[in-house]
């Protein structure tokens, strides 16, 4: 994996090149931006890690981050006092921000910071990669919490949003909410299936209804598996364990 980080900021000061160079003299190729959203876009896909130095609040670049976070599975350092950070997580959500440091900046600290996250996203990228797509964003934490010592969990809360994130990320596995209010989850997969750069993903339907009536539906579909949202942590991680092993290839 490269160590690609985006430092934005509003002008290039000597703080910002004292960054640069002591990322650089750790491995880590960090580069200036400014809070242009449009300078943002020309260097966003190479970029791993943005690390955002505030010293004046920019809804628009905070907002861009906030979509780009979301789509991409991206994380923000904020570099700030207390009231600028404040400020900031009115647009840019605290789920997006990797971790928050106060000026003045202590250098040492942030740097192991970086070379941290990069090493954890070493070996996190090792792992099966499964996206949970569901209306319920509470219960979609639940079973990313059960599942995330093990496997990398995304979240997706409707069908689209699940195709735009596909689109830019791998998935070994997509579990998929049957009973989603706007876009069920039959047309989901159907979206899904007319995708030939996603069509071949296995998809486990996520079912409310145990009946035997809904049971055959679910599985008329023909998907990899079906799971009851009733499921306790222990068996769900049994049938999603045993599902890769029996499917490794």
């Amino acid at each position: 994996m490269s160590k690609n980080v985006m430092i934005i900021s509003s002008k290039e000061t000597f703080m910002i090149k004292g960054l640069i160079m002591k990322l650089s003299e750790s491995g880590v190729n960090a580069y200036f931006t400014s809070e242009d959203v449009e300078e943002l876009k020309e260097h966003q896909e190479e970029t791993e890690l943005f690390v955002y130095y505030l010293d004046e609040i920019q809804p628009k670049t905070l907002i861009y981050l906030k979509d780009l976070c979301l789509e991409t599975h991206r994380l923000v350092i904020i570099i700030g006092n207390p009231l600028e950070y404040e400020e900031a997580i009115k647009y840019l959500p605290e789920s997006h921000i990797h971790r928050f440091f106060e000026r003045p900046l202590q250098m040492e600290p942030f740097i192991d910071n970086v070379n941290k996250y990069f090493n954890d996203n070493l070996e996190e990228s090792r792992k099966r990669s499964i996206l949970i797509v569901d209306d319920d964003v509470s219960y979609m934490r639940t079973i990313r919490d059960w599942l995330r010592d093990d496997y990398r969990v995304s979240m997706a809360n409707s069908g689209i949003q699940a195709i735009t994130w596909l689109a830019k990320n791998k998935a070994d596995l997509i579990l998929l909410d049957y009973e989603m209010p706007v876009t069920p989850g039959p047309k989901v997969l159907e979206m899904f299936k007319s995708d030939m750069s996603i069509k071949d993903v296995p998809v486990m339907f996520l079912t409310a209804k145990g009946d035997k009536a809904s049971i055959v539906r679910v599985l008329a579909l023909k998907p990899a598996d079906y799971i009851l949202k009733t499921i306790d942590r222990a068996s769900l991680h049994n049938k999603i364990d045993s599902y890769f092993i029996n499917n490794a290839f």
